[in-house]
């Protein structure tokens, strides 16, 4: 269901007045190029796979290769995750093009399973609901850190529930997870927005920079698409 792994380490306490507005919105904005640019290609990706039955066949129709993709991602994210501080700059960058062109083939799902109106609705309300949090998380000046806690725990409920319920099948833990969904993806919104922005170290280089940007890009991607998911769940009418 969810393959976010990473939580920035580096507490809201560390942004200092040497950083400038200017700065932080510079360093923002290019946080959001690369998520946006992330989601723009899982998007091109699961409808493109969606209008090729035979590509939809491959895909969906062999549990082998379905469930190695999904594999296949947990282990970019857990991979770029951990190599972050080792790897260059280039090879962040393309582990996570990567993440976002595997997600696209197994996101075709979606273009099967629920009508056009239907996704076209729930992403336009995830991108206002994360908009509204991400705004808050870097315009607040009110420490979020407690949030990571709930909301991490919270996320690890869901994970095990939904494992859980796989061989429960209760209609019941699956809307009470999905609710739960909704509130915590749009908590952890905020969370890694301020998070972020106490993330990003003035005076690093490029390289680094561009990593950071990466890794952000990376958490906010999560958080809009497993919320995304969700809405989905709620809103969503099944063809």
């Amino acid at each position: 269901m969810d393959d976010r792994i990473y939580r920035p380490n580096v507490s809201s306490t560390t942004m200092t007045g040497e950083q400038s507005a200017a700065e932080k919105r510079k360093f923002l904005v290019r946080v959001y190029n690369w998520m946006g640019f992330g989601l723009a290609l899982t998007g091109l990706i699961a409808w493109f796979v969606a209008e090729s039955p035979a590509l939809m066949q491959a895909i969906l129709g062999n549990q082998i290769i379905f469930f190695g993709l999904i594999i296949a991602e947990l282990g970019a994210v857990l991979y770029l995750s951990a190599r972050i501080a080792k790897i260059n700059a280039k090879t962040a960058s393309g582990l996570f093009v990567g993440y976002a062109i595997l997600n696209g083939l197994t996101f075709s799902a979606i273009f099967a399973a629920y009508t056009q109106s239907s996704i076209t609705t729930a992403f336009v309300v995830t991108g206002g609901m994360f908009g509204a949090m991400s705004f808050y998380g870097a315009t607040t000046k009110k420490s979020l850190e407690s949030w990571g806690s709930f909301f991490f725990m919270g996320l690890v409920g869901i994970i095990i529930a939904s494992v859980v319920n796989i061989f429960l099948q209760s209609s019941a833990v699956y809307w009470i997870s999905t609710y739960a969904g909704v509130l915590i993806f749009t908590g952890l919104t905020a969370y890694d927005t301020q998070k972020i922005l106490a993330m990003n170290v003035t005076g690093v280089g490029a390289e680094e920079e561009t990593k950071e940007a990466i890794m952000g890009a990376l958490a906010l991607y999560l958080d809009f698409i497993n919320l995304f998911l969700m809405l989905l769940r709620i809103m969503g009418n099944r063809k």
